[in-house]
């Protein structure tokens, strides 16, 4: 049996608890979600030594809690960069210039999607859809949101990374 303790912090378990707490005690795995939020925010991304951390505290299978973050992709299975940018390139997107959007990043940063720079400064990130189709184009940078995205908006927000 995996030492939950030594993954996940006691602040980490009473968060995931609070959110356990929400759901009948049978369904405690309803809660795999935040609880991976929770994980990836405390190590900054998800090893899967962390989501089976995750997935015996819940009481659940290893593979389910895989299922789940390999299908959203929020959850980071791999280090990423100081600063993360996710592009959304659903059809709203597209059809607004998602395209040019990420062709912007990939030579301004000089990487590819799913690539870290050298540095270690920006990971860059292609999404599905971030539910803010009537901004699009749009990309979240960390956890804040940039709509009607142009060239010039790109620049202004990497020249704000630090």
């Amino acid at each position: 049996m995996l030492d939950t303790r030594l993954l996940l912090s006691k602040k980490a378990c009473a968060e995931i608890d609070r959110w356990i707490a929400k759901y009948p005690p049978e369904q405690k795995r309803s809660a795999v979600l935040s609880a991976l939020h929770i994980a990836q925010q405390e190590n900054g991304w998800l090893s899967t030594e962390v989501m089976d951390a995750v997935a015996d505290y819940l009481g659940m299978d290893n593979i389910s809690v895989y299922e789940v973050a390999t299908f959203y992709t929020m959850y980071d299975l791999k280090p990423v960069g100081r600063h993360k940018i996710s592009v959304c390139t659903n059809i709203s997107c597209l059809l607004r210039g998602s395209e040019e959007v990420v062709a912007h990043l990939t030579q301004r940063l000089g990487i590819n999607l799913g690539e870290t720079t050298p540095d270690g400064k920006v990971t860059l990130k292609e999404v599905e859809c971030l539910a803010a189709c009537c901004g699009a184009p749009m990309a979240q940078v960390d956890k804040q949101y940039h709509e009607n995205l142009t060239p010039e908006k790109i620049d202004a927000i990497l020249a704000a990374l630090d």
